[in-house]
């Protein structure tokens, strides 16, 4: 009984920790739209750094509103292309977040 009740605990706290974006799908959009030049990890990959991709764990980016994350991924910025067209306003909210939490690692 108690195996059981500590398995369940832990699972419970797994569950709870584990990201929102692993569940709605947000962390494979963020890998098939942005990771080719954000890197997994926010802060950015050669290609990307060449191309002005912005590290998310930089200051400057770390103090943007979710707002402001939302108006670069919607309309594009630099040599990012605009999202405005291929992704819906809920991932683009979605992709949005998942920038704010991957600044945080």
């Amino acid at each position: 009984m108690r195996q059981t009740s500590v398995a369940i605990l832990i699972t419970a706290m797994i569950l709870t920790l584990a990201p929102a974006a692993l569940a709605d799908g947000t962390g494979d959009l963020y890998k098939a739209k942005c990771q080719m030049c954000h890197g997994p990890d926010g802060k950015g990959t050669p290609t990307g750094t060449k191309m002005g991709a912005r590290d998310f764990h930089s200051p400057e980016i770390m103090k943007l509103t979710e707002a402001q994350i939302i108006d670069a991924i919607t309309k594009g910025k630099n040599k990012m292309p605009a999202y405005a067209t291929k992704l819906t306003a809920e991932q683009i909210k979605a992709l949005a977040g998942y920038v704010k939490e991957l600044g945080k690692k």
